[in-house]
């Protein structure tokens, strides 16, 4: 069996690592064995080891990294970020120097070297980062099929319209980007709205690209019984994940007492995610506390993620307060993400508020589950989601339109189940797993024996 080597450089805890555990489980019933080269930290939720479970991993440990004066100067360094967030440990992409870039290569070319890249058929690398500069070193005769993200198109875009303060290689690192890029035989889309972008940041046409929507496991994803009560009261009040920022650091902890809005009467409404500025959690606060005042009945909001310790902005916990919505709208915190299924249950509609969502992958298996969507009309879950059919479109940044499709979903009770069930259906039919792997071997398929062209350095 032909064998594919699937690389991540970062740990687990967006996107992409789901994408990647999911491909690699559905990989050999199309015909391919799966290794998986990644970050990791120990011990926790980014445990590759855990998290990739069951699965051929080799990993990257940046444990000692995290907490190091200087993350990229440890042995191995801390890998770097598309997103600027003051004070991680992980520094955007674009201020990283040549001398850092060339430890980032160092390091994961021997950890390529240690998973047997040059005997690869295909290495498929997720997002652009030096990944790609380690694979040409390690192994120069192997295809590359690139899997595009969307993150690394926004600090692309962002280079391109004049880079921020302290961004001072932005331009290596855009130029790097677009090399990889050209150096890849294939690359793979979320949507056909990243095409235009794409040859706008990297140079590449259309014709060079394939549309992979991400998808979920219909063997997970999908409606089941559950003790709602019981779901929140151990979230929330027995074994609370949710955590405060600051002065006031700790666990976010709740009461029996604070639960009465979740009796099975009323509708939950969820949204679940990191705690990035482009996700706009505090617009839904804000919009949630204009709607509750029209709202039929009682109906919690409910924020579930929040990678540990990592927001951008203005934390959630301090948009509740501010807006005074402390036991209607509550922090769950970060789980695994096999729990997603049970927190579904327990809710009645999905919001993502997120203004440049790439795709959308927390609609998807919402949906699956027969829950309605609530987004923006923009990016991934302007296709995902069909106004008025499987749920409600929203235009970017309108905390009004969003508190009225709030009002919308909680008070029909028949309308918001229509348009679950038909969340349900669609995205069956669209976004299973299976059937995407096997649009991934295909890629996979063609680009086994082809000549490997590699553009000239810059």
């Amino acid at each position: 069996m032909p064998r594919a080597l699937i690389g991540l450089m970062f740990f687990p805890r967006g996107g992409s690592a789901h994408v990647t555990r999911a491909l690699a489980h559905a990989l050999p019933a199309h015909g391919w064995d799966v290794q998986v080269v990644t970050g990791s930290v120990r011990d926790g939720p980014s445990d590759a080891k855990r998290f990739f479970a069951g699965l051929d991993v080799c990993t990257m440990d940046y444990t000692g990294a995290l907490t190091a004066a200087n993350p990229l100067a440890h042995d191995p360094p801390m890998h770097p970020s598309f997103e600027d967030r003051p004070d991680a440990p992980d520094p955007v992409f674009a201020k990283v120097d040549d001398a850092g870039y060339e430890r980032l290569v160092d390091a994961w070319s021997a950890k390529l070297a240690e998973a047997g890249a040059a005997d690869a058929d295909v290495l498929h690398l997720n997002h652009l980062t030096p990944l790609h500069a380690a694979a040409e070193r390690v192994a120069p005769d192997v295809p590359v099929v690139t899997h595009v993200h969307g993150t690394e198109l926004l600090m692309l875009e962002a280079i391109a319209a004049g880079p921020p303060a302290g961004w001072d290689h932005a331009e290596a690192w855009s130029a790097r980007m677009r090399r990889w890029g050209r150096a890849s035989g294939r690359l793979v889309l979320l949507s056909d709205t990243q095409e235009e972008r794409v040859e706008r940041e990297l140079g590449i046409p259309p014709e060079r690209c394939t549309v992979v929507p991400n998808g979920f496991d219909p063997e997970v994803f999908d409606r089941r019984e559950v003790d709602r009560m019981a779901v929140w009261r151990r979230w929330l009040v027995q074994e609370p994940r949710g955590w405060r920022p600051g002065a006031g650091a700790g666990s976010v902890a709740y009461e029996d007492a604070d639960l009465g809005a979740f009796s099975d009467q009323n509708p939950v409404l969820l949204y679940v995610g990191r705690y990035t500025r482009v996700k706009r959690i505090g617009l839904l606060v804000r919009a949630y506390a204009r709607a509750r005042t029209q709202f039929a009945r009682p109906a919690p909001l409910v924020l579930l993620g929040g990678y540990p310790g990592e927001w951008e902005g203005e934390h959630p916990v301090e948009a509740i307060e501010r807006c005074g919505v402390e036991r209607e709208v509550f922090v769950a915190g970060w789980h695994d993400h096999d729990l997603l299924p049970e927190f579904f249950a327990a809710c009645d509609a999905v919001v993502l508020p997120s203004v440049r969502e790439q795709f959308g992958q927390v609609l998807v298996e919402g949906m699956a589950c027969g829950l309605p969507a609530i987004a923006v009309d923009a990016h991934g879950p302007g296709q995902i989601v069909d106004d008025g059919r499987t749920g409600w479109l929203v235009e970017p940044d309108d905390e009004e339109a969003l508190a009225g499709a709030l009002v919308a979903a909680v008070n029909d009770d028949a309308e918001r189940r229509r348009r679950g069930e038909a969340a349900r259906v669609d995205v069956r039919g669209k976004y299973s797993w299976p059937a995407l792997a096997a649009r991934v071997a295909a890629i996979y398929d063609t680009e086994v024996g082809q000549p490997v062209s590699r553009p000239a350095k810059i």
